[in-house]
This record gives C-alpha cells, sequence and structure tokens, in this order.
C-alpha cells in the first residue's frame, strides 16, 4: 500500500517510511506504529472537532453579523423614513409660517389702511366737536352786552361746568375760558375806541 502523505513517510520510526514499517517491520515497530496512528488518530479527531467548532463559530457570527446588517439596514431604512418625514414635515410647516407672515403682512397693512381711516375720521370728528363746542359755549354766553353780564354769566358757567363737579367737562371749561378772553378783550377794545372817539 503506496502513499503520497508527507506525515506518514516522517514517522518516528528508525528512519523508515510508513510502507517498510509496515511490510518488514518488527513486532515492536508495528506496536510503535499502531501507538502513533492511534495518537495521530486523536490529534486528526481533536483538529476536526476544533474544525467543526471554527465552522459553527464563523457559522454563528456570520448568521449573527447577517442579523445584525439586517437590524442596521432596517434602521437605517427607517432613519430615512424619518428622516423624509421630518423633511416633509418641516417643508408642511415652513409653507405654514410663510402663508401666516403673508397673512400677518396682509393683515397689518389693512390695519394700517383702517388706522390712517380712522385717525382722519377722529380729526373730523373733533374739528366738528370743536366747532359744536364753540357754538354751544356762544351759545350760552348770548344775552350777554356788557362786560359785568359776560363775568357773571362766565362765573356761573364755570359753577355748572367745573371738571370737579359732578357732571363736570374740561374741554367745556376751556372752551368758556377761550370765548370770554375773546369776549373781554373784544369789551375792551370797544370801550378804548369809544374813549378816544
Amino acid at each position: 500500500m503506496a502513499t503520497t502523505d508527507s506525515n506518514l513517510t516522517n514517522i518516528p520510526i528508525a528512519g523508515k517510511t510508513f510502507d517498510e514499517v509496515l511490510v518488514s517491520g518488527s513486532k515492536d515497530e508495528l506496536n510503535q506504529l499502531k501507538t502513533w496512528l492511534f495518537a495521530e488518530g486523536i490529534r486528526i479527531e481533536e483538529a476536526i472537532e476544533e474544525l467543526r467548532m471554527l465552522e459553527a463559530r464563523f457559522i454563528s457570527e456570520r448568521s449573527q453579523f447577517r442579523e445584525e446588517m439586517k437590524n442596521l439596514s432596517r434602521n437605517l431604512d427607517l432613519e430615512k423614513k424619518r428622516q423624509k418625514s421630518e423633511a416633509a414635515f418641516f417643508d408642511k410647516k415652513m409653507e405654514i409660517l410663510k402663508d401666516g407672515f403673508a397673512k400677518l403682512d396682509a393683515d397689518k397693512r389693512k390695519l394700517e389702511k383702517e388706522r390712517l381711516g380712522f385717525l382722519a375720521q377722529k380729526e373730523n370728528i373733533a374739528r366738528e366737536v370743536d366747532y359744536g363746542r364753540y357754538d354751544t359755549v356762544e351759545y350760552l354766553f348770548r344775552g350777554t352786552s356788557n362786560p359785568i353780564a359776560l363775568k357773571k354769566r362766565y362765573k356761573d358757567l364755570l359753577k355748572v361746568f367745573h371738571p370737579d363737579n359732578f357732571a363736570g367737562d374740561h374741554e367745556m371749561v376751556l372752551g368758556i375760558n377761550k370765548y370770554y378772553e375773546k369776549m373781554s378783550s373784544q369789551y375792551e377794545f370797544d370801550k378804548e375806541e369809544t374813549d378816544v372817539g
């Protein structure tokens, strides 16, 4: 039985090959060969067992790696979807904000226009009120033909319209003072003209 296995040619029996010991070896050499083959068989079985364990570990690690890759891939897909969803949500919020700012700007312009209209209306009303108040004050002083009657009416009106009174009106008192000063200066002017003339 010829073999080309290098381990069989290098058996530790007095420099003989496996075939030589097998064919023409003594009983003692055959027992040594048998012991060596037994030890070699155990070594090979251990090596095979170690290879099986390595293979099982490799298969386990490979399946674990594949599972981790699946999980990573799944997580990556979920993350991409989440980011896409967040980007869409952000875009939607930006669109809402832009619309809100546009409406706010339009409302601001509208309010400013209304404010200017109200200010103009207020000025018109103030002019009408002042004109009406002046007419009212003039009416209150009707029938005062001399400085004494003017002064008496002035004092009576101040008692009625003084702001400390329950029905007092500050604006009316200002109008009364203004009209009294105007009429007083007119009576004084008329008196000076009559004295000169």
